[in-house]
């Protein structure tokens, strides 16, 4: 840090939800020119922390100061006239619009003139910004719906980071992006500290934190730990602090040798979609957790959506046991196939209902002819508690949680509806040291009792810890395959990916 100047000072934050208490009473000082880390569990109370900082929810109670005067903040685009922008941990960008729409959102006055607005001027300003950020293959012009999750966080770089703001928080955005993209966003994190702003940053890559943060600040159950210099910690020591006791590395599954069963649960053969995956065949068997990894851009998470059938445009088959071709979601979710997205929130959830709701979804045709808020209740409640989902109860909105217990969400409608195969695109993106090893204990269950699990990752050590085998794809065709092996290292998967 050049200098430790309090940049923004947050005093006695405080922000409850029902009875939950999600921030309490919480103070912090950020300085100029530094990288700030905000770490937690989910739940923690990281997100809403940054929220009530940048708009997105009402302040709770307390205040925030910057640059020694006390702001308040009543949306996002008030916030980016005070000079505080964030990049959200989902998705920052409005469907139906175009990109250079998403950039200028709010702040479209520049280029208004006697009440008419020069789309062209905006689309050449957007263009020649996205062209000095490296993102050329981004149009301005273009509807940002055409773009997928990835592309649409990069467009929320340029947007939240072009005007230099003093202050900008990055919420669980590396998760989203490949490699070249999180160069381009800790080039602007730095560049930013360098210019005397203070980036918020949070992140569950702890090895993550301490390589971009000059301090890294803990929250726990909503209440504020510590502070400390980055350079003084190790990741056990961030460990402790955020879940208040040693946490062991046991994540993964110990068991090596295992067979895999012979019995297929799902058959892919020679799947294609668009210019997305070209002829992609493989097996999955009962009882197997298969694991597909390759860079972001190889088509392994097309997979995923193929074989649940929601790629209109497919090519090929997708066949379970008994011979029925799974074409479309209906006929994947009635026989008994689960898909989880990584895109959360647009993909996965109602984001804007109840817990109740999105528990329940696919399995009211199998709950009889009458129901009753009550039985719902019941059923939501008891799967949502066998997640441990930190919740008021199951009337909550699912947009109050955390990614973590959102995730949790996810993964309770599908073990309530009873499903044999599970398609899981990213299971643990976002999400904190604990309950990836919950979900895992999980999956190392689901496998035991004879359920077959299909996991896309982009997380190696997650491939190589849960696998019984890996399948390496590469420019959307399957590029190697590995078994299970303890002897399997990061080099051997990524000579099969680049």
């Amino acid at each position: 840090m050049a200098d430790n100047k309090v940049l923004l000072r947050a005093t006695d934050i405080d922000k409850q939800f029902g009875i939950t208490h999600a921030v309490d009473h919480v103070s912090i000082d950020f300085y100029s020119h530094e990288i700030h880390a905000l770490i937690g569990e989910n739940g923690s109370g990281k997100s809403t922390f940054t929220n009530m900082l940048t708009g997105i929810y009402t302040l709770g109670g307390g205040t925030f100061a910057l640059e020694d005067k006390t702001i308040f903040v009543k949306n996002q685009v008030s916030a980016n006239r005070l000079g505080i922008a964030i990049i959200v941990q989902e998705m920052g960008t409005l469907s139906g619009l175009t990109v250079a729409e998403n950039i200028f959102l709010g702040e479209e006055d520049p280029f208004i003139h006697n009440g008419v607005k020069n789309t062209a001027a905006m689309n050449k300003k957007a263009q020649d910004l996205l062209d000095s950020y490296g993102f050329s293959r981004i149009r301005a012009n273009a509807i940002i719906d055409t773009y997928n999750f990835e592309d649409r966080k990069l467009v929320e770089i340029v947007k939240s980071t072009y005007f230099d703001p003093k202050v900008l928080v990055v919420d669980e955005t590396t998760t989203a992006l490949n490699h070249s993209g999180r160069v381009e966003l800790f080039k602007h994190m730095r560049r930013l500290r360098d210019l005397g702003s203070c980036v918020i940053f949070i992140s569950h890559d702890l090895d993550e934190v301490l390589e971009m943060s000059d301090r890294v600040s803990v929250l726990r159950d909503g209440e504020y730990i510590d502070t400390v210099n980055a350079k003084d910690v190790t990741t056990d020591d961030l460990k402790k602090l955020m879940v208040g006791r040693e946490l062991g590395e046991h994540y993964y599954r110990t068991d090596y040798g295992e067979k895999i069963p012979e019995e297929v649960a799902l058959k892919v053969e020679n799947v294609s979609v668009g210019n997305e995956i070209h002829n992609v065949s493989f097996e999955l068997h009962k009882g197997e957790i298969l694991g597909i990894g390759g860079l972001s851009e190889c088509g392994m998470h097309e997979v995923g959506k193929a074989c649940f059938g929601a790629s209109f445009d497919r090519t090929g088959s997708v066949t379970l046991a008994d011979g029925t071709q799974i074409n479309d979601i209906n006929t994947a979710i009635n026989h008994s196939i689960a898909y989880a997205s990584k895109d959360r929130d647009n993909e996965s959830l109602l984001i804007n209902d109840s817990i109740m709701d999105n528990i329940t979804l696919p399995s009211m045709r199998d709950m009889g002819k009458v129901l009753s808020i009550k039985k719902l209740h019941a059923f939501a409640d008891k799967f949502a508690k066998e997640m441990s989902t930190k919740m008021v109860n199951v009337d909550q909105f699912v947009s109050e949680l955390s990614g973590g217990n959102k995730q949790k969400v996810v993964l309770a409608r599908w073990i309530g509806k009873g499903s044999d195969i599970l398609i899981l695109d990213s299971p643990t993106r976002g999400i904190d040291i604990k309950v990836k090893a919950d979900i895992y204990a999980l999956m190392d269950k689901m496998r035991k009792e004879g359920k077959s699990i299909l996991m896309i990752s982009e997380e190696l050590p997650e491939l190589m810890g849960m696998s019984d085998r890996i399948l390496i794809m590469k420019e959307g065709e399957i590029s190697g395959e590995f078994l299970r092996d303890p002897s399997i290292t990061d080099t051997a998967l990524i000579e099969k990916m680049i």
